[in-house]
């Protein structure tokens, strides 16, 4: 009896092994739910309230300033804040791994220590200054997290290399051949899941900051998502942002969500490949798969964009300020990259020192204008908060024509998504009313049969209150 028992303990020992030796992808949501039809989206975190009509601003610490520090980068937050942004995203601030590290700098996103500041942009106590600051201008400030995988200098790998995914051999290896300057960990590691736990709890305790943006995100599994959004929210509530799209992530875990197809999109439309029609469907298809309260950020470029398939003005030409326009309006939440505002117009470099330049800000006032545009009109703001979708029917395929409307507040949306003019025939007797166009402060009166003339990529916003 004991030898059968000794066997069979070997056996489960061995089947243990092996399991903590898989990738942990296996663990991660496989279903593409968009296609799904027996999915039902549920959703049972609430939202923080000043996320409701929140516009969200990534900062690129290294790039945004000659010094790339905390302190050279809190000298802008008054004028962040008087742009209209609400959310302060900075991208990773802890150490960066020297072992197998990638270019001059590294990548921020190889993470040495997690409960540490990078020095290259300051100490602790700038850090502090930044929340601190930006508490006081009424902006909120939530940290890059990466949890998929360390650096190769992580003290993790010596002291607990049982934390991380192995090959056959026993060899602790990158998530993709690519990544070849971080490990991979391994979710299937109940102590390591704890470790991480108490890394993201340390940053709220500690520095007060206002939740996550977490790299990666679907590539750990939900539930460890879901015991780290319940711990968080004991100590205050936070706000939570996935790199990812599946829908099982906001259900419990995360705000808001990427809206990566709807970008794609964009830029498939912007180069003549696809027409209005395909901006339709994914604004239809995002509206099944979620859950109706669920945040998809909407955006026309970020740090992946921007550094490894080009500027928005490369992907988007004349169409740039017409697609952002859209991100502002469209359902979800608008995102501005460092160097938006400025009209940035290079590939920031990713692994050194590449500062953006804040000499000509002539796009200042144009995204002031939107994030005003969000602010001030209740059908545009996030979730249920704002107003639903309504397509207008009968406009050309290469226009986009949609209304929003919240308690009092209606906004009709027009987007022309050509280089050649185009006509709108309004034949949707709910639009009938006196509107004033946003851009212009024209008046216009919608009958059954209105004919408005857009030029190429040219767009206006009516509203009536």
């Amino acid at each position: 009896m004991k030898k059968l028992k000794l066997v069979w303990l070997l056996a489960l020992s061995a089947l243990f092994l092996f399991s903590a030796c898989k990738k942990k992808q296996e663990a991660v949501i496989q279903t593409d739910t968009g296609a799904d039809e027996n999915y039902i989206a549920t959703r049972s975190t609430n939202h923080v309230d000043w996320a409701k009509d929140a516009v969200i601003y990534e900062v690129n610490v290294r790039q945004y300033t000659k010094e790339g520090t905390f302190k050279a980068f809190e000298e802008h937050l008054p004028r962040l804040k008087e742009l209209g942004v609400d959310i302060l995203w900075l991208m990773p601030i802890s150490p960066i791994s020297e072992k197998n590290r990638k270019g001059e700098m590294g990548s921020y996103y190889s993470v040495q220590d997690y409960k540490k500041v990078n020095p290259e942009f300051g100490t602790e106590e700038d850090f502090k200054a930044i929340i601190e600051k930006a508490h006081e201008l009424g902006m909120h400030v939530i940290l890059d997290w990466v949890a998929n995988h360390t650096g190769w200098d992580n003290p993790w790998i010596t002291e607990n290399p049982e934390w991380y995914t192995k090959d056959e051999n026993g060899k602790i290896i990158p998530p993709n051949p690519d990544w070849t300057d971080v490990a991979d960990l391994n979710y299937y590691n109940v102590e390591m899941r704890a470790a991480m736990i108490d890394a993201l709890e340390y940053w709220v305790k500690e520095f007060n900051v206002d939740g996550y943006r977490c790299d990666v995100a679907g590539e750990v599994p939900v539930d460890f998502w879901n015991d780290a959004r319940k711990a968080l929210d004991e100590i205050k509530p936070v706000f939570m942002l996935a790199e990812a799209w599946e829908p099982q992530l906001s259900e419990d875990a995360f705000d808001m969500v990427y809206g990566w197809e709807s970008h794609h999109i964009m830029n498939e439309v912007a180069k003549g490949n696809k027409t209005a029609v395909a901006l339709h469907d994914i604004i239809v298809k995002d509206a099944n798969r979620y859950h109706e309260d669920t945040y998809i950020m909407q955006f026309i470029t970020n740090h992946d964009e921007n550094s490894w398939n080009g500027t928005e003005f490369e992907r988007m030409g004349d169409a740039v300020k017409t697609f952002a326009t859209l991100t502002f309006t469209m359902p979800g939440m608008p995102l501005i990259y460092s160097g938006q505002e400025a009209g940035l117009d290079k590939r920031l470099a990713f692994f050194k020192k590449d500062e953006i330049s804040w000499e000509d800000m002539k796009l200042t006032d144009f995204y002031k204008k939107l994030t005003a545009l969000k602010h001030d009109n209740e059908a545009l703001w996030n979730g249920n908060s704002g107003g639903k979708y309504m397509a207008i029917s009968d406009s050309p395929k290469d226009v986009l024509a949609f209304s929003r409307e919240k308690n009092n507040n209606k906004v009709v949306c027009l987007f022309n998504f050509s280089d050649e003019e185009q006509t709108y025939n309004g034949n949707d007797f709910k639009l009938n009313g006196i509107y004033t166009e946003y851009f212009s402060d024209e008046k216009l009166n919608f009958k059954e049969n209105s004919s408005i003339l857009l030029k190429p990529w040219e767009y206006k916003v009516f509203i009536k209150k």
